[in-house]
């Protein structure tokens, strides 16, 4: 007996982000309900076909919206993975990424976990791989899933301290011109470190570990010289290294160490004619297995949905 239902996207949900990008995400949904008339207008999903049909459809569309709703990102990929979960899987809330692996939990409770398959690719590879390149263009969460990661591992006594490094304006780390003493210079630079960190740690024991230094901040510059041992190492904005930076920075690796190196090579702020130590490592490590690399998308990007539509719009540009 054919039914009839009527379905809506929540007002707080784009329904481009819901059907995807030239509704790529209702052509996969589809292609597992070929049985059902699904006619999409905006907002409204209107549903014609047999009663089962309708109830299996039902339930993975109350997924994909959880899923909108937690993690503002609905790829293909996910979509595909939405549909093929068994109705069991769904009624016991299986995430579709194929992670119900909790990184840590945040000083305010909230529980911190991968997010797109390149995150958990990443949260994979870290257990396996002691160098890890996480490359992808910005809100991709590259930084922040690279700091729990630190976190967690120097709460379960995996490592000892914790180095979080960037090199300083336009990687020439020529800061005298700026006001005030050597850390007030860096800290603008080292900013974005320190938000992740206060997000994942109670500002009095971040402070103690800092003292302590058991985590430290510092520009790449101070890397020189030092051998890194017993720590969760992670070079950020490591597109704006020159080749001889980020060879230094490569050799300051000691034993039971991670080193996680993050970048963006479509934002390199350095002088025209000083090339990337980024690009270049990445070029000159591609043959080395126990190195990996994870190339994040747009489809990864966590902000706002303004911000992969501009992303797009300047690699176009290009």
């Amino acid at each position: 007996m054919i039914k009839e239902a009527k379905l809506i996207i929540p007002e707080k949900i784009f329904p481009q982000d819901f059907w995807g990008n030239n509704d790529q995400n209702l052509k996969i949904i589809r292609s597992y309900f070929p049985e059902l008339k699904i006619v999409a207008r905006g907002s409204q999903v209107k549903l014609e076909g047999s009663e089962q049909d309708i109830l299996f459809f039902t339930k993975r569309f109350d997924k994909m919206i959880i899923h909108l709703e937690n993690y503002a990102n609905l790829t293909a990929t996910q979509t595909e993975r939405i549909m093929s979960l068994s109705n069991e899987d769904l009624d016991n809330g299986l995430d579709p990424n194929g992670s119900q692996d909790i990184i840590l939990h945040t000083h305010s409770g909230k529980s911190i976990r991968p997010k797109t398959p390149s995150q958990h690719d990443m949260f994979k590879s870290i257990k396996t791989h002691d160098l890890l390149f996480a490359i992808g263009s910005a809100g991709t969460g590259k930084t922040y899933l690279a700091v729990a990661l630190a976190v967690a591992a120097l709460k379960a006594k995996e490592i000892k301290r914790i180095i979080l490094t960037r090199p300083a304006v336009e990687a020439g780390e020529s800061l005298g011109f700026l006001p005030g003493d050597l850390q007030e210079k860096l800290d603008p630079y080292l900013q974005p470190l320190y938000d992740a960190l206060e997000d994942m740690l109670p500002k009095e024991k971040l402070n103690e570990l800092m003292d302590k230094r058991v985590i430290q901040i510092a520009p790449l510059a101070f890397m020189r010289g030092r051998t890194l041992a017993n720590a969760f190492v992670i070079l950020d904005e490591a597109q704006n290294t020159t080749a001889a930076q980020m060879k230094m920075f490569l050799t300051r690796m000691g034993h039971k160490t991670k080193f996680v190196i993050t970048g963006d090579p479509g934002q390199i702020d350095l002088p025209p004619k000083v090339n990337s130590g980024l690009t270049q490592a990445l070029d000159k490590t591609a043959h080395i297995d126990d190195i990996k690399t994870i190339r994040f998308n747009d489809s990864d990007n966590m902000r706002h949905p303004l911000v992969k539509k501009i992303v797009t719009a300047y690699e176009r540009s290009k």
